[in-house]
This record gives C-alpha cells, structure tokens and sequence, in this order.
C-alpha cells in the first residue's frame, strides 16, 4: 500500500470511529432526555391521583368555593389529555396555582385546617411538588446537555445526519411566575 492510500484510509477510519462516538453520545443524551421527561410524568401522575382526593376533602367543608373546585377538576383534566409539553406545562403551571388556592381555604375553615385527611393530603401533595421541582431540574439539565451536544461543532455534523433535533425545556409561563392571589368572599 502506498502512503496516501494509507494516510486516506486511517483518515477515513478515524472520521468513522468519531462518527460512531458522537452518535452513541447522542443517543445516551436523548435518551435520559426522555427518562427525565418519564420521571416528570410520573410525580403529574401522583399529583393528579391526589386532586380528586383533595378536592373531596375540601367540598365536604366549603362547598360554596365551587369556582375553585371547578377549575381544579377542570384543568386535572386537561392536563391528563396527553399534549406537547410546552402545553404541558403551561396547564400544570396553572394546576399547580389552584392546588395553591386549594391550599389557602383552609385558613378560612378552622374545621379543614384540623380535618387529619385534608392535612394528610396536604403533606402528600407537598412532597409530590418537591419531586416535580427537582425532576424539573433533572430534566431541564438533560436537555441543556442534549441541547448542548447538538449545537456544538463539529458533533452538528453528526446530528444534523442522524435527525437529532433540539429538545425544549420545561419553563413556567407567565402565570407561573406571578404570585398566587387568593380571594375569599
């Protein structure tokens, strides 16, 4: 063999183990995109099994809060439609402020605030927004990784040609940034 043919070859067998490198790390990339994605779904999972509790424990002592109640129970099940996730989380975002106005009524009936179940519940739904925070996190990480990975040169190359496309973050709409108001009659 001549020295170009040698020289092209090794060149050629580098380009491909490159190749194959940045492939396989995309593809690791992706997929804990979509793990993290799972992790998220799991602890919305939780928190909607816990909604029609909680709302049951709230109607037996202030029934007359129905616009309250009504929009929980509404967007729970709107967020159980299964939609993209910017969607997603907008419609959590706002199940996430209800559940707060939910919250904020037991100020207003001492028999709640004392009712073991709706304290139960309480504890159970605050420790579902923990995991979700941090899955958020979680996720959001992996996808600036991905993200990274995708945008950087020369691994472009090798994404653009396998159809790897950017991910989009999980972020708070404008509503989830505002404080939560509460108004009792």
């Amino acid at each position: 063999m001549s020295l170009p043919v040698l020289l092209l070859s090794s060149l050629v067998a580098a380009l491909l183990v490159w190749a194959i490198v940045v492939f396989n790390r995309l593809v690791r990339l992706r997929n804990q995109v979509r793990t993290a994605w799972a992790d998220i779904d799991v602890q919305l999972i939780r928190r909607h099994d816990l909604v029609p509790s909680l709302v049951s424990a709230v109607q037996a002592y202030a029934g007359h809060e129905r616009a309250v109640l009504e929009t929980v129970t509404e967007l729970r099940a709107r967020a159980l439609a299964h939609q993209t996730r910017p969607q997603l989380a907008q419609v959590e975002q706002a199940l996430e402020q209800a559940i707060g106005r939910l919250f904020v009524l037991q100020e207003a009936y001492p028999e709640l605030k004392a009712s073991d179940n709706f304290a139960q519940l309480q504890r159970d739904l605050v420790e579902v927004e923990e995991h979700l925070q941090y899955a958020r996190r979680f996720y959001n990480g992996a996808v600036r990784d991905y993200n990274d990975a995708t945008q950087r040169v020369p691994d472009l190359v090798v994404a653009r040609l396998a159809g790897f496309g950017a991910e989009e973050f999980f972020e708070a709409g404008d509503a989830g940034r505002a404080a939560v108001r509460v108004e009792l009659p």
